[in-house]
C-alpha cells in the first residue's frame, strides 16, 4: 500500500490482516517503488494524493517494471483522474470515503482474475501467537524465548508489517525494566533472529526500520 495517510494505512492494514490479507504500507512513492525490487507482491493499493511525486504519475513507472494489479484509493473523484488512472494501467479506482469491506471484495475479485489456478484460500501464518500460554510457533516449531524476547517478538506480531518505535517495544514489554537503555532492544532483537534463524537460515523476518525501530513481515 502507497498512502500518505499514516492513520488511514494504519486501519486499512489492521482491517485487511483480519482477512488474512498482509500489507506493507509505504507513506511515500519512491519507497514504495523500491520495495516492489525488494520483495514480492499480489497486489498494489495506490493513493495518488502523494509527497514528491502524484500517484497518476506513479503508475507507469510501476508498469516499467511490473504488471502486478493496482487498485487506485483516493479521496480525487474527478472523471479526469479516473479516466487517466485506468489508462495509465490502473486496474481498478476506488474513490474514498469507502467501506473496508468493499475494499476487501475487489481484491479478492481482481486477484480471482488475475491468478486463476492459485485459490484465495487463508494460508497459515509463519508466526502463530499463544498468548495466554506464552506460546510462540514459527514454521510449526516451537520457539525457546526468554520473557524479554517473549514480550518484544509478541509485540512485533501484534504489529506486524507496521514499524514498531524501539521505546515502544521498551515501554509495552513486561519483563524489560523501563530504566533499560534503548540498545537493549537491538540485543534482544538480534538474540531473537538468531533463533529464527536456526529454524529459517535464507530469510530474515525482522526488518529495522531506519530512524524507527524495527517491523516483522511474513514477505522475503
Amino acid at each position: 500500500m502507497i498512502e500518505d495517510d499514516y492513520e488511514l494505512s494504519l486501519i486499512l492494514t489492521e482491517y485487511l490482516n483480519k482477512f488474512n490479507i498482509d500489507v506493507i504500507a509505504a507513506e511515500e512513492p519512491y519507497i514504495g517503488l523500491s520495495l516492489l525490487t525488494q520483495h514480492k507482491f499480489d497486489l498494489i493499493i495506490l493513493d495518488l494524493t502523494l509527497p514528491g511525486i502524484d500517484g497518476l504519475e506513479v503508475i507507469p513507472k510501476i508498469r516499467e517494471r511490473s504488471q502486478i494489479p493496482i487498485i487506485v484509493s483516493s479521496a480525487r473523484d474527478d472523471i479526469t483522474d479516473k479516466v487517466v488512472a485506468m489508462e495509465r494501467g490502473a486496474d481498478d479506482y476506488m474513490p474514498k470515503p469507502y467501506d473496508p469491506r468493499e475494499l476487501v471484495t475487489r481484491i479478492k475479485t481482481i486477484l480471482r482474475r488475475v491468478y486463476p489456478q492459485e485459490e484465495a484460500t487463508a494460508h497459515k501464518p509463519l508466526f502463530e501467537l499463544k498468548r495466554d500460554a506464552r506460546i510462540i510457533i514459527f514454521k510449526d516449531k516451537l520457539l525457546e524465548l526468554t520473557a524479554a524476547e517473549f514480550d518484544i517478538l509478541s509485540i512485533l506480531i501484534s504489529h506486524k508489517n507496521s514499524a514498531v518505535s524501539r521505546e515502544q517495544l521498551l515501554y509495552d514489554s513486561e519483563h524489560i525494566d523501563d530504566n533499560s537503555s534503548i540498545k537493549n532492544i537491538d540485543v534482544i532483537i538480534s538474540r531473537i533472529r538468531q533463533k529464527l534463524s536456526h529454524i529459517d537460515r535464507e530469510h530474515s523476518y525482522i526488518k529495522p526500520v531506519r530512524g524507527i525501530g524495527y517491523l516483522l513481515t511474513e514477505k522475503v
